[in-house]
C-alpha cells in the first residue's frame, strides 16, 4: 500500500537517503521490489526532517507522485537533517483527503507513517475512534485509516507511553478489532525510531553485532519498507515484530497475536 523509511544519524542530505540510492524511495514510488500489496505509489508523498538542535520537525507533503515534483528534487539536494521520516503513498481509498492524508503525520516532536490497511474500514474500528477524546478525534488531519491510527498512537504518546509501547499497544488493539489488518507503523522523535512489521515487509541497516542487539558503529540507522540498495548489512525484520532503534542500537521484540 505504501513504502516508507526513517533515518537517525549524522546530518545527511535528504537526497542521499531518498533519491541517490539505486532503489531509493523515489524509485520505490513506481518500481518497488518487495511490496506485497499494490504496485505503484503515486497517491501522494511526504518527508519530515529534523534540523540540528531543533526538536520540532519540518514537513514537505504533496498529493501527486514524487517523481513529478521538481521542487522536491531541489529541496532534497540541499536540505539536511539528523533524522528523517519519508513515505510514498498508495491510497486505500483513491483521492481521500489529498495532501492531508499523506505521511508523515506530525505533532510536537513526533513523525508517523503507516504502511498497510485497516480491514473493514471504517466500521471495524469505529468503537476505537469513539473512545478517543472528542478534541483529538476532531483534530485528525484526514479521514483515512492511517490518520486514525496516528490519533490512537498520539493519544498514547501524550499519556506518557514510549515510542515502542505506543506502537505495540495500538497494533494489538486494532488487530483485535479488525483482524487481517496490515499494520506496519513507523514513528520517530528525532532520536529514536520505532516500527512494527505486521503484514508487510520491514528492513533495517546496521553492522552485525551481538545477537538480538546489533551494533551500528557508524552511528546511523536506517529502517525501511525495503532496502534501497543491495548492501549485505540490510536485515529483514520478522513479521509480528516491534523494532526500536537509535543511532547505535537496534532491538527487536516479538509481538503476540491478540486473542480472537
Amino acid at each position: 500500500m505504501c513504502r516508507h523509511i526513517a533515518f537517525v544519524g549524522p546530518q545527511t542530505a535528504l537526497g542521499e537517503l531518498l533519491v541517490a540510492p539505486p532503489h531509493g524511495l523515489l524509485r520505490q514510488s513506481w518500481a518497488p521490489r518487495r511490496q506485497r500489496y499494490g504496485t505503484v505509489n503515486a497517491d501522494g508523498f511526504g518527508v519530515g526532517w529534523y534540523a540540528a538542535d531543533d526538536p520540532v520537525p519540518a514537513r514537505y507533503r504533496r498529493t501527486g507522485p514524487v517523481w513529478a515534483d521538481q521542487s522536491f528534487a531541489d529541496l532534497a539536494r540541499v536540505v539536511r537533517g539528523t533524522a528523517v521520516l519519508a513515505a510514498v503513498r498508495d491510497a486505500t481509498e483513491a483521492g481521500a483527503d489529498g495532501e492531508a492524508a499523506a505521511a508523515p503525520f506530525a505533532a510536537g516532536p513526533w513523525l508517523f507513517s503507516h504502511n498497510g490497511a485497516v480491514e473493514g474500514w471504517p466500521r471495524s474500528v469505529a468503537p476505537l475512534a469513539g473512545a478517543l477524546p472528542a478534541a483529538e478525534l476532531l483534530s485528525m488531519e484526514a479521514r483515512c485509516d492511517s490518520a486514525l491510527l496516528w490519533a490512537l498512537v498520539l493519544h498514547r504518546l501524550r499519556d506518557g507511553d514510549g515510542l515502542g509501547e505506543a506502537l505495540a499497544e495500538t497494533v494489538q488493539e486494532v488487530a483485535r478489532a479488525a483482524p487481517g489488518s496490515r499494520l506496519n507503523l513507523l514513528l520517530t522523535d528525532g532520536v529514536t525510531v520505532a516500527a512494527t512489521a505486521w503484514g508487510d515487509t520491514l528492513w533495517y541497516r546496521a553492522e552485525p553485532g551481538r545477537p538480538g542487539r546489533p551494533r551500528c558503529p557508524s552511528g546511523r540507522t536506517v529502517v525501511a519498507s525495503e532496502p534501497y540498495d543491495d548492501h549485505p548489512h540490510w536485515c529483514e525484520v520478522p513479521d509480528r515484530t516491534l523494532l526500536v532503534a537509535t543511532r547505535t542500537d537496534v532491538l527487536l521484540t516479538p509481538l503476540k497475536e491478540p486473542p480472537a
